[in-house]
């Protein structure tokens, strides 16, 4: 079952249920009861400039699901690179990318998820590191209010390789960003972040799946999410350490605010180990601002809105400021302060 298969085949049977465990808290069957013809042809020639253009060596834009996008990164080589997934109007799309570094690369990743319209897209991302590269990627996802979105990475771990991901969401109709890790090898480094801010009645879901297999795995994770007026946020991380990834070390932490009474948090933070030599955690925390903060803020004289935007800011700032490349996290900055703020 899959967005993908359903947009291919026309067929709403194909598309994920609540009777699929994973997807239990973003049911796509329940939600359209037919999928919509192929999305109209789109030029990239006639999109502006995205968000990160400026800060890349190179740029990649698919349009409605045209051409698969495959990008080799050479062994050695460093490099930035710029990957749009551009979504309009009414029809649905796939949209396919693939990346592969060769031994000792280095790419920052700067992608995007933007859309006007009530679209239904799914993007499929697969990223494959070579023996000591490293990779940077950093999502920043504005899908509409009405659209329907899903995306999901794979990404392949080597021995010495290293991952750092952060994955910021304004949320969509439905919108589900999925992310996949492998650890074959030994000493690979990983980390995944995540930040959802979500308003309205816009719906996201951050899912992670990490399997440790090789000796002396590092996984760190952490995600924030602030929702209020009748949104709703969905965060699941499972981790999973085979037999045999001795000394593996994975910490998983998750930590939402609700602001209002009606929106809605759903997490499931998961650690599945078989082996002895390990260090494995988990926090997940649900909740409200702390008022004694709030009426300290405004005992100085900040407004209530003002305060609750500078609490919030705070709250998310822990992770955005572990975004390692320093004129994107000003960028992801200002991105989040504008949605926390009403801008």
């Amino acid at each position: 079952m899959s967005l993908a298969a359903a947009i291919r085949d026309r067929d709403p049977a194909a598309l994920p249920s609540r009777r699929d465990e994973v997807w239990r808290w973003t049911d796509l069957r329940g939600l359209i009861r037919e999928v919509p013809p192929p999305s109209a042809r789109m030029d990239p020639r006639d999109l502006g400039p995205g968000v990160f253009d400026h800060l890349a060596t190179s740029s990649y834009v698919v349009a409605n699901g045209l051409e698969p996008v495959r990008i080799e990164i050479s062994a050695g080589e460093r490099t930035i690179v710029a990957l749009r997934f551009v979504s309009r109007g009414q029809g649905a799309h796939a949209a396919l990318a693939e990346i592969r570094l060769g031994e000792g690369a280095r790419l920052r990743l700067l992608e995007t998820y933007e859309g006007e319209g009530a679209y239904l897209a799914d993007a499929s991302l697969s990223i494959t590191l070579s023996p000591g590269a490293v990779v940077e990627r950093i999502v920043l996802a504005d899908d509409d209010p009405e659209a329907v979105s899903v995306s999901h990475a794979n990404v392949k771990l080597a021995a010495g390789s290293e991952f750092g991901q952060i994955v910021l969401t304004s949320g969509a109709r439905r919108q589900r960003i999925e992310t996949r890790v492998v650890h074959p090898d030994g000493g690979a480094k990983l980390r995944l972040d995540g930040v959802y801010l979500l308003e309205g009645k816009r719906h996201a879901d951050l899912t992670t799946v990490v399997e440790h297999q090789g000796l002396d795995g590092v996984t760190m994770q952490m995600t924030k999410g602030v929702v209020r007026d009748q949104a709703r946020g969905v965060f699941q991380g499972r981790i999973v350490v085979a037999e045999g990834a001795d000394r593996t070390d994975a910490r998983m932490e998750h930590h939402a605010l609700i602001v209002g009474d009606r929106g809605e948090v759903d997490a499931k933070p998961e650690l599945e180990i078989y082996a002895d030599d390990v260090a494995c955690s988990h926090g997940n925390t649900i909740g409200a601002l702390d008022q004694e903060a709030l009426f300290y803020a405004r005992q100085r004289g900040i407004p209530e809105p003002e305060a609750r935007a500078l609490l919030t800011e705070a709250f998310i700032g822990e992770v955005v400021d572990r975004v390692w490349f320093e004129g994107a996290r000003e960028i992801v900055r200002r991105w989040a302060a504008q949605r926390l703020r009403g801008a």
